[in-house]
């Protein structure tokens, strides 16, 4: 990779296995290297695009277009099919927040757990301890079993250690949803002044922050890149394909 690009996705593509009946998987792991016994459905195809040092990325399209999928390959939460991905820097992946947290363990124990996984050393993560309690939000809450946690306060723990995390990418996949509108202000505030020093990819339906955020938006339609550049003239597009009407003249 060039020495400015941190994110590098080239020809990627995502299939996963469709089974159109009970007994197929069973009979893949048996006999697969004769005969398949599934479908594959592709999610992702061909994908190329880069990222450089501190550019700020958006990514518009449709539900199902394959968005979460392409953060997911990105983080090495999944593989692609095909293709080669290539990350310089340390990531915080803030999405399905909390989704890998111990209902069994406390919230702060849970929170030195995420920080670890991040790459923080356990000093690290002690050091900063409070100020993601702080940032969280959720009171005496920290010190209890996260099986007692709404969605939302599990949600609020996760984007506070992926906050104090130090990354020098930041994926985000419609995080800033979570929790009440003061706790969105903050993580907004947070986004903008990482996006100060650091590289940002975010997905988000909310297409006026996005253009606003975003250096560059990519556009994934049907699982490939339909374009990918500057944020006004693509989100106008991508509105236009929604409504189904033409874009203005000058838009």
């Amino acid at each position: 990779m060039s020495s400015d690009v941190v994110i590098s996705c080239r020809n990627v593509g995502k299939a996963f296995q469709l089974y159109s009946h009970y007994n197929d998987q069973l009979k893949q792991a048996l006999l697969g290297f004769w005969k398949r016994f599934y479908n594959q459905h592709w999610v992702l195809n061909d994908v190329t695009f880069e990222v450089r040092k501190g550019e700020r990325v958006g990514i518009i399209g449709r539900n199902g277009a394959g968005k979460t999928t392409l953060l997911q390959i990105i983080c090495g939460i999944t593989t692609p099919t095909k293709g080669e991905v290539a990350v310089e820097g340390r990531i915080a992946p803030i999405l399905a927040l909390g989704a890998g947290f111990d209902g069994s363990l406390t919230g702060r124990e849970n929170a030195r757990i995420g920080g670890a996984i991040l790459g923080l050393k356990r000093n690290e993560v002690e050091r900063r301890l409070p100020a993601i309690a702080e940032f969280a939000g959720i009171g005496p809450f920290i010190d209890q079993q996260m099986k007692y946690y709404s969605s939302g306060m599990a949600a609020r723990l996760a984007f506070a250690v992926c906050a104090h995390a130090d990354a020098d990418i930041l994926i985000i996949d419609e995080a800033l949803a979570v929790g009440d509108e003061a706790f969105q202000q903050k993580c907004e505030r947070y986004v903008e002044e990482f996006a100060r020093t650091g590289t940002i990819l975010m997905v988000s339906h909310s297409l006026d922050y996005l253009q606003g955020l975003s250096d560059r938006i990519l556009w994934i339609d049907g699982g490939k890149v339909r374009a990918f550049g500057d944020p006004q003239p693509i989100i106008a597009d991508y509105r236009a394909s929604i409504t189904g009407e033409p874009v203005p003249a000058g838009a």
